[in-house]
């Protein structure tokens, strides 16, 4: 949701040109921030082959390198400017761009929030974190994340019903 939410005010407050910022881009930054997660399906047909989830889960999809990568993309693909993905005239470097970000929120969450990433994996194995959840009661610290989720979405329905009047498109 917070990559969301992000995406939203970049496209709000920063861009403010709907054509060079359209609703999709919204969506990938917002869809980029789940990606690092998918090594939770990996841990899945790993565990059949005897790996843990600690051998897995925020190891190569939770580091520096990987928004890194998109951001490299991004800057290589600048050139093609007028290249364009889709009916919905998405520029190749933006959609690069965004997915790197969201995945770099996505590791600042987890490391502040949520445990530890280690950023350099796999050139070392140094790891990073100030998991804040643990500084919350134990019955708070279990509910804390579906509470968190629940809230912003109803806070980002709130605004884009605000900014945008939603409702005169349902």
């Amino acid at each position: 949701m917070i990559a969301l939410i992000i995406g939203s005010l970049i496209r709000d407050f920063v861009i403010r040109d709907k054509r060079k910022f359209p609703l999709h881009y919204v969506l990938i930054i917002g869809l980029a921030g789940l990606l690092p997660d998918l090594d939770i399906a990996v841990f899945w047909i790993a565990y059949w082959f005897g790996a843990g989830i600690s051998e897995v889960h925020r190891t190569f999809s939770h580091n520096l390198f990987v928004p890194a990568l998109f951001f490299v993309l991004s800057a290589l693909t600048l050139r093609l400017k007028n290249k364009e993905l889709g009916k919905h005239h998405l520029k190749i470097h933006t959609v690069l761009w965004l997915i790197g970000l969201g995945i770099l929120i996505h590791l600042i969450l987890d490391a502040s929030l949520a445990g530890q990433i280690m950023p350099f994996y796999p050139v070392s194995s140094y790891s990073i974190g100030i998991n804040l959840i643990n500084y919350l009661p134990l019955p708070l610290a279990d509910i804390f994340f579906p509470i968190l989720d629940a809230a912003l979405l109803v806070l980002w329905i709130v605004y884009i019903e605000w900014k945008h009047k939603i409702s005169d498109f349902i």
